[in-house]
């Protein structure tokens, strides 16, 4: 696939990443645990139910060619959990003005912190589950995306 087939925003990573969600939403609906979004539609009262292949994880690289780490924390019995890192997201939506909320993915059972983290083959890829964990990025400020293969983040 090349700058994204169905897209023409003038930037290629937006416009493949735009592709990869519309894909995905035509096999589950986007609700994070922990975001701006969620905790206003916790105010009003929304969940969601998934299964089968749902996420093509992709890792971000910045302007400087350096990947990109995220950085969040789940929610915890109403408090604020230890500060995660990812540098494997799934992308939950773009908009038209080139922001998009990504959530963080880790390996099965993972509670990554961020030390250990320099670079993405540091980070284990190996049954990846979607952590609820989202954070919205400027995509204007990447320069390349990186594809892994199709995986059930929500097992």
């Amino acid at each position: 696939m090349g700058c994204g087939k169905k897209f023409d925003t003038g930037n290629c990573v937006a416009d493949i990443l735009k592709d990869i969600v519309e894909a995905q939403n035509d096999i589950v609906e986007n609700c994070c645990d922990t975001s701006c979004e969620q905790s206003i539609s916790d105010l009003l009262g929304e969940t969601d139910a998934v299964n089968g292949l749902d996420t093509v994880p992709v890792i971000l690289y910045c302007k400087d060619c350096k990947p990109f780490k995220g950085f969040g924390a789940p929610r915890e019995n109403r408090k604020i959990g230890d500060i995660v890192a990812s540098f494997i997201f799934r992308v939950k939506k773009v908009d038209d003005k080139n922001c998009a909320v990504l959530e963080l993915l880790l390996k099965d059972g993972e509670t990554c912190g961020h030390d250990h983290l320099k670079d993405p083959t540091d980070q284990s890829t190996k049954n990846l589950e979607a952590t609820g964990i989202c954070i919205t990025v400027d995509l204007d400020c990447f320069c390349h995306v990186t594809c892994l293969p199709a995986i059930s983040a929500f097992n």
